[in-house]
């Protein structure tokens, strides 16, 4: 039925059909609520509800609401928040769903606020395995309780430091299963649940503030079962601890191994003689009261290590044995490299390769692979573990084949020279025996000055007489004489200049061959002996 007029369910001055009450009026409705439900969840940014000129910044997927006064969490977020700014407001209370509906967030800082009490559920319906931060820093709480994180098993990152805290439950942390970093510096913590950290709970967990606290002892066999990765970022100076041999041995350990912990804040390590606070001492600067303490004694908390060394060639497989006194099926291992990565069966990326029995296998060992190799055995029945280290050392290649290169070249050197040595001693070339004996004739002579202008004649005795008359020269005295060039002229020999005619010192200027002739005569006359002396040691160089 078709009608134009006034009546209720029709639109004025527009042709509709009536239908049923409750036919449009309940789809209605629900559409409504939809649409103010969605409008609800996608507003452009909460606003303080005293004052409207007081709003939150909203960029993409950011929303701060910091330093706006706020004394509670704004009820209307968007839903696409991803980090959620509530710091330096003045929130006390986190209540129960106060951030529901927002599954993408990932950061929530409420920071400087002042929180005392975070109420079960406060976390719930919220991203959940999504958030990876939360910053409760500069607060007012004063007990971690257990029901505090239970809905946020992805966290990576938790700041209470700079609280009240005196307490932590033994259960505040058991949840965070990811948890990798926590901050609890700068409380009135007396005390500390370390048996609550375990390798299953958090196996990934690498730093653990407890500085600037009110620590009394250390519970020094729970420090030693603690996981390696959380001993070597477990951070306890300015605390108030009280001076002990045990603890002294603990921090000293720490520091010959490295630890970061010890070695960036070594000026505020600090204890109590006999508990007096008057009586602070920063022990690793001023440690004669530990000088009568036996630091080589094994205490709970080095017991477990046990040090090892492994040597391997570059390019080498080596095995490294997880040594412990452990025992049973229910064993389990895991490795640590130098670069701080994480090695469980069957290993990783084709380099280590681990076995059933805790065995870590380098491969192919590089010069990057030396250093220290941490190993943790751990039976999960009697909840215990033992710790080792093997200290690994890579020989470079180049090394080797440069010690073999110059021992070769040692060796090759020595039997050169000895070569040479034998060549000089036994392969001179042989003298003719009949040379010494030959007699020179004067013909030979004339023919070896007529080949040669300037033949020189070396003889190791000086002439029998000098310039001076009665003058004889020593016999020990043996001089090199060069014998003057004679010169051919109209077929006969010239003696040349400085000659013994124009000196005077032979023949007396006789003529040459006169002078030859003399020479031979007085050499007949003087024996063999004088025949000897005259040719035995006489070369004639030819040019």
């Amino acid at each position: 039925m078709v009608n134009v007029g006034s009546r209720a369910g029709f639109l004025q001055g527009v042709v509709a059909v009536r239908l049923p009450p409750l036919w449009w009026s309940v789809p209605m409705l629900v559409c409504l609520q939809l649409l103010q439900s969605d409008t609800a969840h996608t507003t452009a940014c909460p606003s303080q509800a005293s004052s409207q000129t007081n709003r939150c910044l909203c960029a993409s997927d950011i929303v701060s609401c910091a330093a706006l006064g706020l004394e509670w969490v704004p009820g209307e977020m968007p839903v696409s928040a991803v980090t959620l700014d509530l710091s330096h407001n003045h929130i006390s209370q986190l209540k129960g769903g106060a951030f529901r509906g927002l599954s993408r967030l990932e950061t929530i800082r409420l920071a400087h606020n002042r929180l005392t009490t975070v109420h079960p559920g406060a976390f719930q319906n919220t991203s959940g395995p999504q958030l990876r931060h939360l910053d409760l820093s500069s607060n007012q709480l004063r007990v971690v309780e257990h029901h505090y994180f239970l809905e946020l098993p992805g966290l990576e990152e938790l700041l209470l430091f700079n609280n009240r805290i005196v307490q932590v439950e033994s259960q505040a942390l058991s949840g965070l299963g990811n948890l990798q970093r926590a901050y609890l510096s700068h409380n009135r913590l007396t005390h500390f649940p370390f048996f609550s950290i375990q390798e299953q709970s958090h196996p990934h967990l690498t730093m653990l503030d407890l500085s600037s606290n009110r620590l009394l002892k250390l519970p020094l066999e729970d420090i030693s079962n603690l996981p390696l990765l959380v001993q070597r970022g477990l951070y306890l100076h300015n605390n108030s601890l009280e001076c002990e041999c045990s603890m002294f041995r603990l921090f000293r350990h720490w520091e010959q191994q490295g630890f970061a912990s010890v070695r960036h804040f070594r000026h505020e390590h600090t204890c109590r003689v006999y508990g007096l606070q008057k009586a602070t001492v920063r022990f690793f600067q001023h440690d004669l009261y530990f000088k009568n303490c036996n630091l080589s004694a094994v205490s709970p908390a080095l017991g477990q290590q046990r040090a090892h060394s492994v040597s391997v060639k570059e390019g080498k497989a080596a095995l490294l044995h997880c040594v412990t006194a452990l025992s049973g099926h229910s064993l389990t291992f895991l490795w640590v490299s130098p670069n701080q990565e994480y090695v469980a069966p069957p290993g990783n990326n084709g380099s280590l390769k681990m076995f059933t029995n805790g065995s870590l296998e380098i491969v192919e060992a590089h010069v990057e692979d030396a250093g220290v190799y941490w190993c943790m055995a751990l039976d999960q029945q009697q909840q215990r573990n033992q710790t080792s280290e093997v200290n690994v050392t890579v020989a470079q290649r180049h090394h080797e084949s440069h010690e073999f290169n110059t021992g070769f070249t040692t060796l090759l050197g020595c039997v050169v020279s000895l070569l040479l040595i034998l060549m000089y001693l036994y392969l001179t070339p042989c003298r003719c025996s009949h040379c010494a004996k030959a007699t020179p004739t004067a013909s030979t002579e004339n023919e070896a000055g007529a080949g040669s202008a300037k033949s020189s004649i070396l003889t190791p005795n000086p002439p029998a007489t000098t310039e001076g008359p009665g003058h004889k020269v020593s016999t020990n005295k043996h001089v090199v004489f060069l014998e003057p060039i004679r010169e051919q002229q109209n077929g006969k020999l010239r003696a040349g200049p400085g000659s013994g005619a124009e000196k005077g010192h032979v023949g007396h200027g006789l003529p040459l061959e006169a002078e030859q002739q003399q020479k031979l005569h007085d050499q007949k006359a003087g024996g063999p002996a004088s025949f000897t002396n005259v040719f035995s040691d006489t070369h004639i160089m030819l040019p």
